[in-house]
């Protein structure tokens, strides 16, 4: 269900050149607080708040290959997640991540979920309602976007004026100073397509980006013995090249949580970004991105296609498993 719609004045975030643009933009979420859905105009927000940590416990919507990177002592030490989010509106949903029943932001919850996946990583609050530029930390950082910017289908990428906030981010991407993490969307449609007579403008701003991830979601956590399928909400990879080399796919378990959509898949792959850096400790945000892309698994999905899965189910363990990577 998408009945949600939480509307913004940000009429600073995404202009259209020449002049004719959309005044306000909007954030659609469904009622499980997935902020990718493109049925309106959307946008988001966000201001700093310190994360509280939790228990280094693994869940069972985890992969367990979680757990194993733990035992071996990487669990995200070195690397700032950045999550780019709401943390300032008045709407709030319910989920639980196994540390009991929470009402809380679509911020705090991706917040939570990446602190959750890497405990040891630090993790930094940008509200996306500021449009600021999103400043990185020193050493490796990784940002992660559960989000999308819509507007009327049909504009080129440039003619699209981006606030400082988006052109920051865009800029890493293209530049390769941090590792984006996009969630793909909740339309069922291919990264970049139509919607509602509407796209997401920042998904095309970063197809071709060397750092870009757009992540999908899966119903489950797939392995050979019981594969995974794409939930049904999930945007896919589609035809174009540049997205299916840039495309992963995870498990979001929303029957265990209560919490469904992309916006839940970007976080678990900008904290397996985060381990893999605290393993890799000189390794470049190209290097870890290229990593996690290359070690993807297809033999756990049902019937594998790039157009769907990109390069597959990302897979912490065969990215950690090299003695190092280049």
């Amino acid at each position: 269900m998408f009945g949600n719609h939480w509307k913004f004045a940000i009429a600073a975030a995404l202009l259209l050149l020449p002049a004719s643009v959309a005044s306000a933009q909007e954030v659609d979420a469904d009622e499980m607080a997935a902020l990718c859905h493109g049925g309106g105009q959307s946008i988001c927000m966000s201001t700093t708040i310190p994360v509280a940590r939790t228990a280094q416990t693994l869940q069972s919507w985890m992969s367990p290959d979680v757990g194993a990177a733990w035992a071996a002592g990487y669990k995200g030490q070195g690397v700032t997640i950045t999550m780019v989010d709401d943390f300032s509106s008045s709407t709030r949903f319910s989920g639980n991540f196994g540390l009991g029943t929470q009402t809380q932001r679509h911020g705090e919850w991706t917040r939570e979920e990446a602190s959750m996946i890497a405990p040891s990583a630090t993790i930094r609050s940008k509200d996306f309602s500021t449009g600021t530029a999103v400043s990185l930390a020193n050493g490796r950082n990784v940002l992660n976007l559960s989000y999308g910017m819509y507007a009327n289908a049909g504009y080129s990428v440039n003619q699209i004026w981006w606030a400082p906030e988006e052109a920051s981010i865009i800029s890493y991407a293209s530049r390769g100073s941090a590792i984006i993490s996009k969630a793909a969307g909740n339309d069922s449609v291919a990264v970049g397509g139509v919607t509602g007579g509407q796209q997401d403008y920042l998904d095309l701003a970063l197809i071709g980006k060397q750092t870009a991830i757009f992540v999908g979601a899966l119903s489950t956590n797939g392995t050979t013995t019981n594969k995974a399928q794409l939930a049904w909400y999930s945007d896919y990879a589609g035809s174009n090249t540049q997205v299916q080399s840039h495309f992963l796919v995870v498990g979001v378990d929303g029957d265990q949580t209560g919490l469904y959509g992309t916006s839940f898949a970007a976080p678990i792959i900008s904290g397996y970004a985060a381990i893999i850096g605290s393993k890799f400790s000189s390794a470049t945000p190209v290097q870890i991105t290229n990593d996690l892309l290359n070690t993807a698994r297809t033999d756990t999905l049902v019937n594998y296609n790039p157009a769907i899965y990109g390069k597959g189910e990302a897979s912490l363990s065969r990215a950690l498993a090299p003695v190092a990577i280049r």
